[in-house]
């Protein structure tokens, strides 16, 4: 499988926001990065609003906080996804 193209190069990256992390993948991008692997908070792992009474001290903590598409779309925007791998 690998025998024709290069390993996939990705580092652990997830900042206090959507627009910090997408600020954080592109120069990652710009660096030589060839895909992104996206570090997201606990409340967002365990399947919690950045709102909700469980999830407060944690976010944005040790990943991006993601809650809504709008999240997700800040996240990657202006990254061409049909060219950069994500995990």
């Amino acid at each position: 499988m690998y025998r024709g193209k290069v390993w996939t190069m990705r580092q652990y990256a997830g900042l206090a926001s959507a627009e910090e992390s997408n600020a954080r993948y592109k120069f990652l991008l710009d660096s030589g990065q060839s895909g992104l692997s996206v570090a997201f908070d606990l409340p967002t792992q365990t399947g919690y609003d950045s709102d909700h009474p469980l999830a407060v001290g944690e976010v944005g903590r040790a990943g991006v906080p993601i809650s809504s598409l709008a999240d997700m779309e800040i996240l990657f925007r202006e990254i061409p996804l049909d060219k950069v791998t994500t995990s």
